[in-house]
């Protein structure tokens, strides 16, 4: 119902007008949620009933696997992730075997759709040592001059900025769109750091330092060298964020960023416009944020809980999560369950394995204890709270803060060191798109409107 014109001051400061507009809009937006259950409306595109998500394409890129159907009947298992086919597991035992670093490998695998010989995966790091540098003025033009609060709106921002950089930017051909993705690889990890310092100089008044990437280091590698003003890091850090990259890379064309990227690349338009767009997706804290929640948690957790052993105390502290009583009173134990992994997440197993080693090197071990006691315990608090017999687990986002804080990464750029990593998949995905030439997609949604008459203006 509109606000009545009596009621109407339009001398009223503008943000008074502004919140009666918003009560306008709230008041006639507002949907019957029964409707949505009368159409069979299938809410984020996933059916309430199966908890699956709806089928809107097909790809050869990633699969997430979690159930199988045995006798007739849908059954949880051990979560399964697999690239191109290949199991993530075995990938990761196969480079860390091998002494190697994976992300370029597994960037090469997404792409291509088949394992590098030595000597192509050697070509291909040329390949992305090459493009691992901005162009001339960017840094002092987009990024340092219109610094922001948020790294995600510098990334998406400096991602459409390129286009004008790029001397053929509609081109959808597949080998200038693959040229594109490779540029875009290699160059956001630099654009994510640098915009972070420059952050941190013009809103904080550190020291501002720009360092150039070493042509002959990895992908992590060049991540820490630049992050650091001393440009020096371990090689069990380097590894481990190799490993979180590694398991970033891809996650099936069904999350909100990659089904954007599809959405988007549907429409014809240029690369930098579709990655920015998934960019935009990821950004949210219902997608890319989660493990920023999980390191906040833990710091409150870490202040309100006296001993960390205790599994009572943490208990209590779980349950007063789940009752919306502590923290962000969200109802919520951030890390805990996904919304496609049934018992475990794969990521999180492999992630776990080495997230001791590099807590024994902080010397947080005590930390590292604790997250193993909340992960534990978190499990049968939840199904005590919900009385469900469905089990959860820990997802890569439980354990990933963690890396990150003992990595010595701020929480400006956690979300980014995601978006480095799944530029892999989103390229991938993109480029199928285009191959297959399918449909721009255009889902239905269905107008629950009543139909009104026009009122002359001054008869209203």
């Amino acid at each position: 119902m509109l606000l009545n014109e009596k009621e109407e001051q339009f001398d009223d400061p503008l943000t008074v007008q502004i919140n009666k507009y918003a009560d306008r809009c709230i008041n006639n937006s507002c949907i019957d949620p029964n409707l949505y259950d009368k159409f069979d409306v299938k809410r984020g595109l996933r059916d309430r009933n199966t908890g699956k998500g709806v089928l809107t394409g097909l790809t050869e890129i990633g699969d997430v696997h979690s159930y199988e159907t045995i006798d007739g009947k849908v059954v949880p298992v051990e979560g399964k992730l697999f690239y191109r086919g290949i199991d993530v597991e075995d990938i990761v035992h196969g480079f860390l075997k091998e002494n190697r670093f994976g992300f370029e490998e597994v960037t090469y695998l997404l792409l291509f759709g088949e394992l590098p010989s030595e000597k192509r995966l050697a070509n291909f790091n040329k390949v992305l040592a090459e493009y691992r540098t901005l162009p001339p003025s960017f840094v002092r033009d987009i990024i340092m001059k219109a610094t922001s609060r948020d790294m995600m709106n510098l990334l998406a921002r400096s991602v459409l900025s390129l286009y004008s950089w790029d001397e053929n930017p509609d081109d959808t051909s597949i080998p200038n769109v693959l040229r594109q993705s490779l540029s875009l690889i290699a160059r956001v990890p630099l654009i994510s750091v640098y915009g972070y310092q420059a952050h941190r100089h013009y809103h904080h008044g550190d020291n501002l330092y720009i360092i150039n990437p070493d042509v002959n280091l990895s992908t992590a590698e060049n991540i820490l060298r630049l992050l650091r003003p001393d440009s020096s890091y371990t090689e069990l850090e380097a590894k481990i964020l190799d490993l979180a990259l590694v398991l970033h890379a891809e996650h099936g064309g069904g999350n909100n960023s990659t089904f954007t990227d599809h959405v988007v690349s549907s429409s014809g338009t240029d690369t930098y416009s579709a990655i920015a767009a998934a960019l935009c997706s990821l950004k949210g804290p219902k997608h890319g944020g989660a493990n920023i929640k999980v390191k906040h948690m833990f710091d409150h957790m870490k202040e309100t809980i006296n001993d960390w052993n205790d599994d009572d105390e943490i208990k209590n502290y779980l349950n007063a999560l789940l009752e919306k009583r502590i923290f962000d009173q969200s109802g919520l134990i951030y890390g805990i369950g996904h919304a496609v992994y049934a018992i475990s997440d794969p990521r999180a197993k492999l992630l776990k394995t080495f997230t001791k080693d590099l807590a024994a090197e902080k010397n947080r071990l005590d930390e590292f204890a604790l997250y193993q006691n909340v992960e534990r315990l978190a499990p049968e608090v939840i199904s005590k709270a919900h009385k469900r017999q469905k089990s959860v687990g820990a997802n890569v986002d439980f354990y990933s803060g963690f890396v990150y804080s003992m990595l010595g990464l701020p929480d400006g750029l956690y979300t980014p060191m995601f978006a480095s990593a799944r530029m892999a998949g989103w390229c991938a995905h993109r480029i199928e798109e285009l191959i297959n030439a399918g449909k721009i997609i255009r889902p239905a949604y269905k107008n629950v409107a009543k139909k009104a008459v026009y009122v002359p203006l001054d008869k209203r």
